[in-house]
C-alpha cells in the first residue's frame, strides 16, 4: 500500500492528487520549484519539497530530483500527475528501480504505447482500425514524401513521440512537404527529445472521440464510456464533455469503438488509468484509433461526473495492488448507467483578443463560481502568480446536468459568474463558443474553431460583476498603498489577552 505520495507535477492536477489522496488516507508530498514555492499545491500537501529553478527543465522534468525529493522525504509512491514526465517509461522505470511505487501503467506497456508508432503497430495486431498512413519507425523525410505521394493528399505529418497537438502539420498538396517537415520534426525535438515524424491520411471534418479505461493488474478493463474533444485551437483542446454528440449521429459507434479500446489494453498488458483517441470520420461513420494517453487527462472530471467514480483514487488504489471493483454496468460498458452531461472548459492564461499572446502576472481578485453541479479545478487563486514558465491552463469549469443543453446552460452560467483580474483570459472566448448555433446543435468536428472563430471579436459588454470587481480591486489597492495594515497582535485590546 502506498502510505506517503510524491506528487512529481504542479498547478490544478497537483491539487486535485492532495485531495484524492487525502480521501485515502494517504499523506502527501509536494514538489514546487522556485516558481512555486508560495503555490496552491506547495501549501495544501502534508510536506513540500524544493526542486530547484523555476524551468521545467531544471525541476518538474528533472528525474533525479524528484527521485531525490522521494529518498528524502520516505515517500513509497509517486504519481506524476499529466504532462511532464507522466508518459516517459524511463521515469516510470527508475521509479520502480528505486523502490517506489509508480501511479501509472508498467515501463513495458508505456513502451509499447508510448510512441504513435508502435502504438499503431500493436493496434493492427489487436485488429483495431487505424487511419491508412505509413508509421516506420526511424523514417527520414524523402522516405516519408513518398509515402505521403503514395497515400494521396492531403495528409497529416505527426511527431512520433508526445502529443498536444506538438509536431502535427496537415499538407494539401506535395510542395508543402518540405518546408512543413523540417518545422514539425524541430518542433517535436524541442517538445520531446524525439524528432521522429510518421504520416497518415487527413481525414477532412474529423470529430475527435476518446475512451477512458480503468485497468488492474488481474486483467479486468472497465470502459468508462467516452468523451468528445472537437472544440480544439491548434490542436489544444477547449470544451470536452461526455457523452459523445458525435453518438447522436452514429448511434452504433459506441460497441465497437469500446471493444477496440479494450482488446489494445489487453495487447499491452495496460493498469491504471488511460485513455483510447480515436478520429471519427462524419461522413462515413468509420472509426480510426489515433493514440494512447497512458496517464491522467485533463479532462477527466467529465467522466467522474458521469460515472460516479473517483480516477485519481482508484489510480492509487490499483497502484497499490487492488483489484478493480464496479459495478458490473460500468465495467461492461452499459449506457443505460450514463448519468447525465457534462462538459469542461477550459480557463487559460492567454488574450484571445490578441492573437492568444500568453498573459502573465499576480492575480489581483479572484471570483470562482458555486453552484450545484459546478465543480472547478484549480491551482490558482487570489494573490498567486502565473508565469511564463508554465502550462497556460489556470482552471477547469466542469457542469453536469440531466440533459446536454442543461449542462451548457450551467457551464455558461459559471462561466459568467467566473471573474479573474491580474491576468487576460479566455472565458469570453469560451462563452461565444457555447452560444454558437452549431455547437448548441453538437455539429462539431475539430475544425470548427478555424472555421466559425476565425475573425472572433470580443464583445465590448463589461458585466456588471465584472466592472463592481474592478472597483473594489482598484479601491482595495489605493488602500493598501496609503494605509498601513496591521495584525491582531498590533492592536493592544483586550484580544490579546
Amino acid at each position: 500500500m502506498i502510505r506517503k505520495l510524491l506528487i512529481a507535477n504542479r498547478g490544478e492536477i497537483a491539487v486535485r492528487i492532495v485531495r484524492a489522496a487525502r480521501e485515502l488516507g494517504i499523506r502527501t508530498v509536494a514538489v514546487a520549484s522556485e516558481a512555486d514555492a508560495e503555490a496552491l499545491h506547495a501549501r495544501l500537501a502534508d510536506e513540500c519539497f524544493p526542486i530547484g529553478p523555476s524551468e521545467p527543465t531544471a525541476s518538474y522534468l528533472d528525474a533525479e530530483r524528484l527521485l531525490r525529493a522521494a529518498r528524502e522525504t520516505n515517500a513509497d509512491g509517486i504519481h506524476p500527475g499529466y504532462g511532464f514526465l507522466s508518459e516517459r517509461a524511463s521515469f516510470s522505470q527508475a521509479c520502480s528501480d528505486a523502490g517506489l511505487v509508480f501511479v501509472g501503467p508498467s515501463p513495458a506497456a508505456m513502451r509499447k504505447l508510448g510512441s504513435k508508432i508502435d502504438a499503431k503497430a500493436l493496434a493492427v495486431e489487436a485488429g483495431v482500425p487505424i487511419t491508412p498512413g505509413f508509421f516506420e519507425a526511424g523514417a527520414d523525410a524523402g522516405r516519408l514524401k513518398a509515402a505521403a505521394a503514395d497515400i494521396g493528399y492531403p495528409v497529416m505529418l505527426k511527431a512520433s513521440a508526445g502529443g498536444g497537438g506538438r509536431g502535427m502539420r496537415a499538407l494539401l498538396d506535395p510542395s508543402q512537404f518540405d518546408r512543413e517537415f523540417e518545422l514539425a520534426s524541430e518542433e517535436a525535438l524541442k517538445a520531446f527529445g524525439d524528432g521522429s515524424m510518421m504520416v497518415e491520411k487527413l481525414i477532412e471534418r474529423p470529430r475527435h472521440v476518446e475512451v477512458q479505461l480503468l485497468a488492474d493488474a488481474a486483467g479486468n478493463v472497465a470502459c468508462l464510456f467516452e468523451r468528445e474533444c472537437s472544440i480544439q485551437r491548434r490542436h489544444q483542446k477547449l470544451v470536452e464533455e461526455s457523452p459523445a454528440p458525435a453518438f447522436d449521429t452514429h448511434p452504433g459507434l459506441w460497441g465497437p469503438m469500446r471493444d477496440a479500446a479494450r482488446k489494445l489494453a489487453l495487447a499491452a498488458g495496460y493498469t491504471g488509468a488511460g485513455t483510447v483517441e480515436f478520429m471519427v470520420d462524419e461522413a462515413s461513420g468509420e472509426f480510426y484509433f489515433l493514440e494512447v494517453n497512458a496517464r491522467l487527462q485533463v479532462e477527466h472530471p467529465v467522466t467522474e461526473w458521469v460515472t460516479g467514480v473517483d480516477l485519481v483514487q482508484w489510480q492509487l488504489r490499483i497502484a497499490s495492488g487492488e483489484t478493480l471493483v464496479l459495478p458490473e454496468p460500468l465495467l461492461q460498458g452499459d449506457r443505460t448507467v450514463l448519468g447525465g452531461c457534462a462538459i469542461e472548459a477550459r480557463i487559460v492564461a492567454e488574450d484571445p483578443a490578441h492573437a492568444f499572446l500568453p498573459s502573465i502576472g499576480r492575480i489581483l481578485a479572484w471570483a470562482e463560481p458555486q453552484a450545484p453541479g459546478v465543480r472547478v479545478d484549480t491551482g490558482f487563486g487570489p494573490g498567486a502568480e502565473v508565469t511564463r514558465y508554465y502550462d497556460s491552463l489556470i482552471a477547469k469549469v466542469i457542469a453536469h446536468a440531466e440533459t446536454r443543453d442543461a449542462a451548457i446552460a450551467r457551464l455558461r452560467a459559471a462561466l459568467l459568474d467566473f471573474h479573474i483580474l491580474g491576468v487576460r483570459t479566455n472565458i469570453a472566448y469560451l462563452l461565444d463558443i457555447l452560444d454558437h448555433p452549431e455547437f448548441r446543435a453538437g455539429r462539431i468536428d475539430t475544425g470548427f474553431l478555424t472555421r466559425e472563430f476565425a475573425e472572433w471579436r470580443p464583445s465590448d459588454e463589461v458585466p456588471a460583476e465584472l466592472a463592481a470587481l474592478v472597483e473594489a480591486a482598484e479601491t482595495q489597492e489605493t488602500t493598501r498603498s496609503h494605509t498601513p495594515q496591521k495584525g491582531a497582535w498590533d492592536l493592544g485590546d483586550s484580544w490579546r489577552g
